[in-house]
């Protein structure tokens, strides 16, 4: 778990006496690390009791060709490039920002697969 509360240390460095303890709406959770692979997502309850659906892994996105502004399905092949974590392309985990190869070409993920449950693309033009 991840304690996602204020900082006992002030931007100067200072020490911060806080006036409480920790709550329990200020755990974090654990990273989802979308992959690569058949679909599997997990529904969790958030804050106010709305629900995020996590996905763990997803073979397909939605990519939007903002040449002809249609939208297409297309199954993913690999991830080029994250800049989110350089170790994240070798473990073909997909975050937003992260560059994938699909059936149509290079894409860049345009949502947050991790609390959508979902994986949105945009396709990058082709590089001469």
């Amino acid at each position: 778990m991840r304690w996602q509360g204020e900082s006992k240390r002030k931007a100067s460095g200072g020490r911060r006496i806080l006036a409480r303890g920790k709550r329990k709406f200020e755990i974090g959770r654990e990273q989802s690390d979308t992959g690569i692979g058949a679909v599997k997502a997990k529904k969790t309850e958030a804050y106010g009791g709305n629900v995020k659906i996590k996905m763990m892994r997803g073979d397909i996105a939605s990519i939007a060709d903002p040449k002809t502004g249609k939208t297409v399905t297309a199954r993913i092949e690999r991830v080029m490039d994250n800049k989110a974590n350089l170790h994240y392309m070798r473990r073909n985990i997909i975050t937003k920002g992260a560059q994938i190869k699909t059936e149509l070409g290079d894409a860049m993920v345009t949502n947050r697969p991790g609390q959508d449950g979902v994986i949105n693309a945009v396709l990058m033009p082709k590089q001469q």
